[in-house]
C-alpha cells in the first residue's frame, strides 16, 4: 500500500507546491508516485506540465460528486507520474461537502481504491486549514511541512500544528510529522540561520538536514510545466530535492521493514513535549 504524504502550510509563498511536485517527480525515478492537487490553483497541476483548461475530470469531481481517482488521474510526462489535477471548480468545493456524510474522510476513502498502485501518494494541499486540508491530513501517513526560512513564516506554524494535532486525536490517530524542509534558504543572512535554529530546537530530527536554497532555476520551472529534475535537474534546487526524495524513500523503508508505519515516531511533534509546543495528544 501506498505511503501518503500531505504537504501543508496554511501559509502561501512558503514553496508547498514546488516542494510536491519536485518531491514527486524524484520520487518517481525509482518509485510508482500519484500526485494529487487539491488547491484550486492548480499550480501543481500545471506545474507537471498538465494544461488546466483541457481537463474535464479533476479532484473535485473526486471530491463533490464521487467520481474514482482512477477515472481522474491522469499520466504525466514524467514516467511513473500520474496526476490528478485541480481546476479552479475546485474553489467552491468545501460548501459543497458541507452537508456529506463523513465529510471529513472523503478523500480517504477515495484514495484507498488505489493505494495498492502506488509506492508513494503525495497531497499537494490548499493555502488554508479548511476542510479540504482537514481531508487531506485525515487521508495522510505523515505531514511534509514546508517553511520559509524567514520570521512570519514561523508565526503561523503553532496554528497549523494545532489542526494537525485535532486530526490526530478526533481523525486519524496514525497521523504524524513526517518531515519539515527548510525552504529559500539564504545562509549568508542571519535570519535565517536563526530560523533554521530555532525550527531544529522545536522539531528536532523532524527536520530534513538538507534545506532548500534560494534558486532561480527552481521559479523558472514551473513557467515551462517541468519539475526541476527535467528543467535543470544540475542546479542546487534540483539537488536538494534529489536528496530529499532519498530521505523519505530510507525512512520508509526503515519503518516498513521494522513493521511500524510510514513516519518516524521519533518525529511526532505531540510527543516531543518541548519547544512552546501546542500541548500533548
Amino acid at each position: 500500500m501506498a505511503t501518503i504524504w500531505a504537504v501543508v502550510n496554511q501559509k502561501g509563498g512558503v514553496g508547498k507546491t514546488t516542494t510536491a511536485v519536485n518531491l514527486a517527480a524524484y520520487l518517481a525515478a525509482s518509485r510508482r508516485v500519484l500526485l494529487v492537487d487539491t488547491d484550486p490553483q492548480g499550480n501543481a497541476t500545471s506545474g507537471v506540465g498538465v494544461d488546466r483548461r483541457n481537463v474535464t475530470s479533476d479532484i473535485y469531481s473526486v471530491l463533490v460528486h464521487g467520481e474514482s481517482v482512477a477515472a481522474a488521474r491522469r499520466p504525466t510526462a514524467t514516467p511513473n507520474l500520474d496526476l490528478v489535477p485541480a481546476t479552479m471548480n475546485l474553489a467552491g468545493a468545501e460548501m459543497e461537502m458541507f452537508a456529506a456524510p463523513e465529510r471529513e474522510y472523503v478523500l480517504k476513502r477515495a484514495l484507498a481504491a488505489v493505494a495498492g498502485e502506488y509506492d508513494f501518494i503525495l497531497v499537494d494541499s490548499p493555502p488554508s486549514l479548511g476542510l479540504i486540508t482537514v481531508n487531506t491530513l485525515t487521508a495522510a501517513d505523515a505531514v511534509i511541512i514546508p517553511l520559509q526560512c524567514e520570521y512570519y513564516a514561523l508565526e503561523g506554524i503553532t496554528q497549523l500544528l494545532e489542526i494537525i494535532e485535532r486530526v490526530h486525536q478526533h481523525l486519524n490517530p496514525h497521523l504524524s510529522v513526517g518531515r519539515v524542509i527548510l525552504t529559500m534558504f539564504d545562509g549568508r543572512t542571519n535570519l535565517a540561520n536563526q530560523v533554521m535554529g530555532e525550527v531544529k530546537s522545536y522539531f528536532g530530527d523532524a527536520v530534513s538536514p538538507v534545506v532548500v536554497p534560494r534558486n532561480i532555476r527552481l521559479t523558472e520551472a514551473p513557467s515551462f510545466g517541468q519539475p526541476i529534475s527535467q528543467y535543470d535537474p544540475r542546479s542546487k534546487g534540483a539537488q536538494a530535492y534529489e536528496q530529499i526524495a532519498k530521505e523519505l524513500i530510507a525512512d520508509v523503508e526503515r519503518k516498513t521493514g521494522a513493521g511500524a508505519g510510514s513516519g518516524r515516531s521519533d518525529s511526532r511533534w505531540w510527543r516531543r513535549g518541548g519547544g512552546g509546543g501546542t500541548g500533548a495528544a
